[in-house]
């Protein structure tokens, strides 16, 4: 399943546009990663494919059908999944409560929630061993994996990532990775945003880089992977 974002036009108020006439195709079974400097766009384009804000022009297809404007939970019906960038556990539910939240839908198909919160706990087994902890005392990698396991619950064919290396030591950065390299192997398709260049770069099947809301360049990985550090100091200069 491949998604496609042609000439969207987005923003939070009636007078600011955050987009400005964004382009991506998602490549099936890939990782797709959207790169660029802070404030540029990424996370508000992510938001708009998963009907969180409504864009103002421009349209998203999943697999040739319409889906502009859908909302999140019909998406997730169709097979599409979101990873906020946000913490989005509830800390005051266990882990096995945060999953049950995961399986709301077909709750009352006892066989599939079951199926679906055991696919989680196999996947993820530090989970399991902490079922009966309050996501709120997980550590910041810990409840990534939830939040990443929530959202396989219910085998989505797409995930949309946003920033799932934020906040987390280095080591348990690749931890995640490795369970997103994972995801890629299985043929899931995965459109990623993140500030780790190097990680995503390194991950990434094709690349576009954004810049104050619109495309700058595109291409594969071997095209940034040349010209990578002097892509990051460019960033730099452009936050400051």
């Amino acid at each position: 399943m491949s998604l496609q974002v042609n000439d969207l036009v987005a923003g939070y108020t009636r007078f600011l546009d955050i987009l400005h006439g964004v382009n991506i195709k998602t490549q099936k079974s890939k990782i797709t990663c959207i790169l660029g400097p802070n404030g540029c766009g990424k996370t508000t384009l992510l938001k708009t494919i998963y009907g969180f804000l409504k864009p103002k022009s421009g349209s998203v297809l999943y697999d040739g059908e319409d889906i502009t404007g859908t909302k999140p939970y019909h998406l997730l019906e169709k097979g599409i999944a979101y990873v906020l960038q946000r913490r989005s556990v509830f800390p005051q539910l266990t882990v096995q409560e945060n999953l049950e939240v995961g399986v709301w839908s077909i709750r009352r198909d006892r066989e599939k929630t079951k199926a679906g919160i055991d696919y989680v706990y196999e996947r993820f087994p530090n989970l399991a061993k902490r079922k009966k902890v309050n996501a709120g005392l997980l550590s910041g990698g810990e409840q990534r994996m939830l939040e990443i396991g929530r959202a396989l619950i219910l085998h989505p064919k797409t995930l949309l990532l946003d920033e799932p290396s934020a906040g987390l030591a280095p080591k348990v950065v690749k931890e995640v990775y490795a369970k997103i390299a994972e995801l890629k192997d299985e043929e899931m398709t995965i459109l990623l945003v993140d500030q780790n260049v190097r990680l995503a770069v390194s991950l990434a099947d094709y690349i576009y880089i954004m810049e104050l809301g619109r495309n700058k360049t595109e291409g594969n990985r071997e095209y940034f992977e040349k010209d990578m550090k002097e892509m990051i100091k460019d960033w730099l200069r452009f936050s400051d």
